[in-house]
């Protein structure tokens, strides 16, 4: 601007409904940067007590041990009913899903590695007996 108050053409003009630098809108003391979500201030619910154990053994179950599959399913269903029933009141749910769902992989991987063994003895069983002479 110049000293009379007119603007000068070479700086380009704001664009509607936005303040210029450094001036605040009307109404607005102190000044706020940023607008605040809506429920701000409030903490987040408490994770459910068994979040982060069928977390863990989801992921046992698909690493290192299959038999954690079956209690991170059934732990993972138990938990997940009682979240939906708090309604909002008990947080984790992505915590107690992803470890529900390990489970559910874990417990198949273990079922399916169990029929191999048992298919396995099956298959030794046969060829012991085809090979061994009969006493006819």
């Amino acid at each position: 601007m110049d000293k009379y108050g007119q603007s000068d053409p070479s700086y380009p003009q704001q664009p509607y409904g936005q303040q210029p630098y450094g001036q605040q809108p009307y109404g607005q003391y102190p000044p706020q940067p940023y607008a605040q979500p809506y429920g701000y201030g409030y903490p987040p619910p408490p994770d459910h007590p068994q979040a982060t154990t069928i977390l863990i053994l989801g992921i046992l179950s698909l690493v290192v041990c299959g038999l954690c599959g079956p209690f991170a399913w059934s732990m993972g269903s138990k938990a997940l009913k009682e979240i939906d029933a708090a309604g909002g009141t008990i947080g984790g749910r992505g915590n107690v899903k992803a470890g529900y769902i390990c489970g559910i992989i874990g417990t198949v991987f273990l079922i399916l590695a169990v029929l191999f063994v048992i298919l396995y003895i099956i298959l030794i069983v046969v060829a012991i007996g085809a090979s061994s002479p009969s006493s006819y």
